[in-house]
């Protein structure tokens, strides 16, 4: 049987339609004058020249720690002695080795480059990959060559290396949000799109000073003959006038959105638009609050098809999760529980009543339970509660000088100590350690259908929301996050967000 390979006339045309497109671009370069180059040019310059600098020297010295230790503990008598005899003085060369080694394999991941730095996930997996893929590359080398390398050794210098690499990579992080929240440490960016999902971006990347992205104007539909619609950024042009703006302007990055014009040809013209700039081509997705291992991209015939997973509310993780929060709760609960005694008998010293609050409240799946705290107001808060709102209950609803907590009560708030007796509730399976937190009949009441999605999960002893602002951000960016944490959750965010709770109780911020 013969089989015809010749083309067809769609795929001639196709690609006869692309080459004279590209011909074209390269023939409109090199009629316009080229000025100086962007502070961006596939090479870090400027302050990414100092971040990339910061975590070079970070990973050295974290690497040449882990290194050592493992070297010290392997050669349990005095180093001095150790590297003059033939097994010390081995390992002390492959030691020097192994630390050169880590170091360039943090650099050729690419873990080091300033689109990466701050990043926190990406940044993460990219120093795991590196370290992973050396040391698997040690054993199979050692195992070629049939050379015994001490376990002992790697059992040493592997944890406490990557540990170390992740522990300055944070303290660098740290830093760079911090500079960044000052206004430094930029990348200038031009947004391009829609009105409105231009809008949404430039509110969320203004929420997100971390990321490290400052509008500096945008190309929506209509030019300049429309005004701004985001307040401080001015309207620069059209977006088919995006690359020859960031040429002009001096730009770091164009983030592309949705618009009506947004083709494939499009965004591929404006990429090789873009080239001679120096600036990134940032795709700005439609998808919003989707974490990023919900993702799986797909080519298809050269269009990215991103595939989004549908969230995870039961299953084997969550039986986990279960095992996770008894453990856990029940340890911190002994460690705890004296002192909780301590404050329950300051409680009714203080004021009138019994020292444990109990309220019915609602669970996963819209299941009621009664819920514990210390008692933090006064007997007859309840009573007074439409008094205080003045009418008004509406969701998520909390008075910032309520009348009815007692002065006991607010030293309780403040530190989240009256939240304490809820350990018994996760241990009894109402809650759960990490989750949004349970309200009232009366809030949930008044719940629209996304709300309503909180209670897919069990509620929490802290959550999101408490570790991001507590009381002092707003409803939206409240419920945004409790939503985000439902759909994509995970053991090791729930982990995260433990740690950033106890930082909140020894420094609180938003809590009354």
């Amino acid at each position: 049987m013969t089989v015809d390979n010749r083309p067809n006339a769609a795929d001639v045309d196709r690609v006869a339609a692309e080459l004279e497109e590209r011909l074209a671009l390269e023939s409109a370069r090199r009629s316009v004058p080229m000025t100086a180059p962007s502070p961006f040019r596939g090479q870090a310059t400027g302050w990414q020249k100092v971040v990339a600098h910061r975590a070079l020297i970070m990973d050295i010295a974290a690497v040449t720690a882990g290194v050592a230790l493992g070297y010290v503990l392997r050669f349990d008598r005095q180093v001095q002695v150790e590297l003059f005899e033939p097994r010390g003085g081995q390992y002390a060369l492959i030691s020097i080795a192994l630390a050169e080694a880590w170091v360039l394999a943090l650099g050729v991941v690419g873990s080091r480059s300033p689109r990466v730095l701050g990043s926190g996930r990406e940044e993460i997996l990219r120093v795991v990959r590196a370290t992973a893929g050396l040391f698997g590359l040690i054993a199979i080398v050692c195992y070629l060559i049939k050379f015994d390398l001490a376990r002992s050794y790697v059992a040493v210098t592997l944890p406490v290396g990557i540990a170390l690499v992740l522990a300055g990579r944070w303290l660098l992080e740290r830093r760079l949000h911090a500079e960044r929240a000052r206004g430094g440490f930029q990348r200038r960016t031009l947004v391009v799109g829609a009105r409105d999902a231009v809008v949404d971006l430039c509110r969320r990347v203004d929420r997100t000073h971390e990321a490290g992205f400052h509008v500096i104007g945008v190309c929506l539909p209509g030019g300049t003959a429309i005004p701004s619609p985001v307040e401080g950024v001015p309207v620069l042009g059209s977006p088919e006038d995006a690359a020859e703006i960031a040429r002009t302007q001096r730009v770091d990055a164009v983030a592309v959105t949705a618009f009506d014009g947004a083709t494939p040809r499009a965004f591929k013209r404006l990429a090789w638009d873009l080239e001679p700039t120096g600036a990134e081509l940032v795709v700005v997705s439609a998808l919003a609050d989707v974490a990023s291992p919900r993702l799986v991209v797909t080519p298809v015939d050269g269009v990215a098809m991103v595939q989004v997973s549908p969230p995870g509310y039961t299953g084997l993780q969550h039986a986990v999760k279960r095992v996770f929060d008894v453990v856990v709760a029940t340890l911190i609960l002994v460690v705890v529980a004296v002192p909780l005694l301590m404050f329950g008998a300051l409680v009714r010293m203080t004021s009138p009543g019994p020292a444990l609050f109990a309220q019915r409240r609602i669970g996963q799946n819209g299941k009621p339970f009664t819920l514990y705290k210390l008692r933090s107001m006064r007997q007859d808060a309840e009573d007074g509660l439409l008094e205080v709102l003045d009418g008004d209950a509406g969701v998520f609803y909390k008075p910032k000088s309520d009348p009815r907590v007692t002065r006991l009560g607010r030293f309780l708030r403040k530190y989240s100590i009256d939240e304490f007796p809820q350990l018994l509730n996760v241990i009894k399976g109402d809650m759960s350690l990490v989750g949004p937190r349970p309200q009232v009949e009366l809030e949930v009441a008044q719940y629209d259908d996304a709300l309503r999605r909180r209670l897919f999960a069990k509620p929490g002893l802290t959550g999101l929301w408490q570790v991001s602002g507590r009381n002092d951000l707003s409803l939206d960016q409240g419920a945004r996050l409790d939503l985000y944490y439902v759909e994509n959750w995970s053991l090791l965010g729930d982990v995260g967000i433990m740690l950033r709770t106890a930082r909140e109780v020894f420094a609180p911020s938003g809590a009354y």
